[in-house]
């Protein structure tokens, strides 16, 4: 751990009665494999891996390893190699510009609708930022050299991760736009909205510490901001634990920048990920 805190770390058969009385073994086995396919794939907590055709799904599968995500765990460092691709299925990871004059601030975050590693979809090995998982989750790993030969091969992921990388490039130009044109309470919902939809839980760690980092602003302001929607019932915060208790007003103290976001996944990859918290 460095002195920032950084660590560097079933299927389902068919049912009865849907298989012919003359069906070889073969073919039931088919089925069944199949039929457990397409329960995977629309079951799959990974929205960019839910984007691709089922039989693209179900070639790529058995060459992801499932792995943890542990909190400040490093992904990526600035400038260093890109080993492995991670296909977020819970929790946060954050992209920090490190070298900055009066310290680190987010330039962008991966959560369980995308992946981390885009350099390597466009033929370069590495990036200028830290790449570290912001909130504890699991993952997809995928090496580095299989996902570029990946890539090369298969049209469809090549096809969908392009559409995910220009999703991307929008999220990161309307947070420059967020960044200039509204107040801290603002973006401060839509940050918190924006981690909320990738979490399973209402409730989720976040210190004023962290939240300033994200939002490159001192702790003292994001302190007031978080009170402001504390006041109005959107959210509860106690000893560095955040809930959202009411997101639909939570919504309405956000920026448009969180609804532009939203409708940009669903016209490049389709739904994103909400919570049910």
């Amino acid at each position: 751990m460095d002195s920032l805190g950084y660590s560097h770390a079933a299927p389902t058969g068919v049912e009865g009665g849907g298989a012919s009385l003359t069906a070889t073994p073969s073919e039931l086995a088919a089925d069944e494999r199949r039929a457990a396919v397409a329960t995977a794939h629309a079951d799959e907590a990974n929205a960019l891996l839910r984007a691709l055709p089922v039989d693209e799904y179900e070639f790529l599968l058995p060459r992801l390893r499932p792995v943890g995500l542990r909190f400040r765990q490093v992904l990526i460092e600035p400038g260093v190699p890109i080993t492995d691709v991670y296909f977020p299925r819970s929790g946060a990871l954050s992209m920090i510009a490190t070298e900055q004059e009066g310290g680190e601030v987010e330039v962008g975050t991966v959560g369980k609708e995308g992946m981390s590693g885009l350099p390597l979809l466009h033929q370069t090995d590495r990036m200028p930022f830290r790449v570290f998982v912001q909130i504890d989750g699991d993952a997809w790993r995928l090496s580095a050299e299989a996902f570029q030969g990946l890539i090369e091969e298969r049209p469809a992921l090549r096809r969908v991760c392009l559409r995910y990388a220009q999703y991307f490039m929008e999220q990161i130009a309307q947070s420059v736009a967020c960044n200039r044109l509204h107040t801290l309470e603002e973006r401060c919902a839509r940050w918190l909205l924006m981690t909320h939809d990738r979490l399973e839980e209402r409730e989720f760690e976040l210190t004023h510490e962290f939240l300033a980092l994200m939002l490159g602003v001192r702790r003292a302001g994001v302190s007031v901001a978080m009170g402001a929607l504390q006041e109005a019932g959107s959210i509860r915060y106690t000893r560095g634990r955040i809930a959202v208790l009411d997101r639909p007003r939570l919504e309405e103290a956000s920026c448009g920048c969180y609804r532009i976001t939203r409708a940009a996944h669903c016209r490049l990859l389709g739904e994103p990920p909400r919570t049910g918290g």
